[in-house]
């Protein structure tokens, strides 16, 4: 039952829509997908996907599910990072923004990583994502997700948003505010969000905010967007503080505030203001900062470029654990400070001088490796791969890449026509 308070809130929001809006609470929760541009486009999925979808009309990769699909997380193509979980609505606030290739980001409340995920994927693999959260265990979840799409350009870190924002100093292009707030866009589907509503759980979701917001102003360079957003209606923590920063902040200008409501589209609650700072900012980059020795470094790039010719390994360093990392190229000076889960792709580490792959390395260039073990989504091998099985292979010998309908789901090491499985046992069915 939704609370007393919150609905005559509604009510006086909303006037005469409030009939239709309450309707919706008696229907089940719209789910959502989309699909990840940097393994397929949405075209070549819709002739290959099983599932019954329909267009979210929120972003061209986004889509409706019509019906329900059980199972569907764990799906090989879930797994590979073809498709992300995420209801059409939430996707809203990204295709406000202008990602472009090429552009430094910094999503503040960044975990579980719908939206860092989906501005990656419109960043095609060049630039520089910031994906930061403040908790522990959710940053975790957020650099898993990371790595299952695929994507080689982020840097994940574990920060409070005054420190990180106040050493990134007008570094980026666009700085996403995805708040933590009250929930009230999510009661349909979060039963807990329900039980935690208060008026005054409100008013301290809308302090909390406005602290986030005068933090993530800093990081914003003259000429760069800032797009705030939640994820709740009420107008404490949306319209207000909105207009509250830019009464303080005069360098800013609004582009555009809008609610969705889920009797209006598909999806739950979601709001969003998008702000323009104001003034030009002068362009520049930075080379990112290698670590380790000469002969370590040549250890590691020979072992990758053995496995994956292509690949730039300019940026590639190796840290005093021995973990090897491909950085991203233009790297603010300020982030070494911070402290980082995730600095770009994690490509292995050098063990007893001898180079040893990642997981990740694999589900980010797995497509390319220049020994792939292929498998499709209904073999069974498929199912004994996710479960942690060796596989017996032919043609094949060393480390391989083993792809679901060309998608990379991991790797294994092949000796003697068995391939031993390296998918991590957190991952492992």
């Amino acid at each position: 039952m939704l609370p007393a308070a919150f609905t005559k809130r509604m009510a006086t929001i909303l006037g005469g829509e409030y009939p239709a809006f309450l309707d919706c609470y008696g229907r089940p929760p719209v789910r959502g997908l989309r699909v990840n541009t940097l393994r397929i486009a949405p075209a070549d999925f819709e002739k290959m996907h099983p599932w019954r979808l329909a267009p979210s009309g929120v972003l061209p990769e986004g889509y409706v599910l019509l019906e329900e699909a059980a199972g569907i997380g764990r799906h090989p193509y879930h797994m590979a990072g073809v498709i992300y979980m995420q209801e059409p609505s939430a996707m809203a606030p990204v295709a406000a923004l202008p990602v472009r290739s090429g552009m430094r980001i910094l999503d503040v409340c960044a975990s579980p990583g719908g939206k860092s995920t989906a501005m990656a994927a419109r960043m095609g693999g060049d630039g520089l994502l910031v994906s930061n959260e403040i908790v522990p265990n959710r940053a975790k979840v957020l650099s898993q997700n990371i790595q299952r799409m695929g994507i080689r350009n982020a840097v994940v870190t574990n920060a409070k948003p005054e420190a990180l924002c106040e050493a990134l100093s007008a570094a980026f292009d666009i700085v996403l505010v995805d708040a933590p707030c009250s929930g009230e866009g999510m009661f349909r589907k979060d039963e807990a969000a329900v039980q935690a509503w208060s008026e005054a759980h409100v008013l301290a979701c809308a302090a909390r905010q406005r602290a986030i917001l005068q933090s993530a102003q800093k990081a914003v360079k003259p000429g760069g967007v800032l797009l705030y957003a939640t994820c709740t209606f009420s107008t404490e923590e949306n319209e207000d503080v909105v207009a509250d920063f830019l009464q303080e902040h005069t360098d800013f200008a609004l582009l555009e505030q809008k609610r969705l409501y889920p009797h209006r589209m598909p999806g739950e609650g979601q709001f969003y203001a998008k702000l323009l700072r104001t003034g030009e900012a002068e362009s520049f980059t930075e080379t990112p900062r290698t670590q380790g020795s000469g002969a370590q470094r040549k250890l590691a790039a020979d072992a990758l470029l053995a496995l994956f010719p292509t690949l730039c390994t300019d940026t590639l360093s190796v840290l005093p654990d021995g973990r090897v990392f491909l950085l991203p190229s233009d790297m603010p000076a300020g982030l070494y400070a911070q402290r980082m889960l995730l600095g770009g792709l994690e490509a292995g580490e050098i063990k007893k001088d001898r180079f040893e792959p990642a997981h990740a390395l694999f589900q980010a260039l797995g497509a390319f490796c220049t020994q792939r073990v292929a498998l499709d989504s209904a073999d069974v091998r498929t199912d004994a791969f996710l479960r942690g099985e060796t596989l017996s292979v032919s043609g094949v010998s060393g480390f391989a890449a083993v792809c679901v309908d060309g998608f990379p789901l991991g790797f294994g090491k092949a000796v003697d026509g068995v391939l031993k499985n390296r998918l991590p046992k957190g991952l492992r069915r």
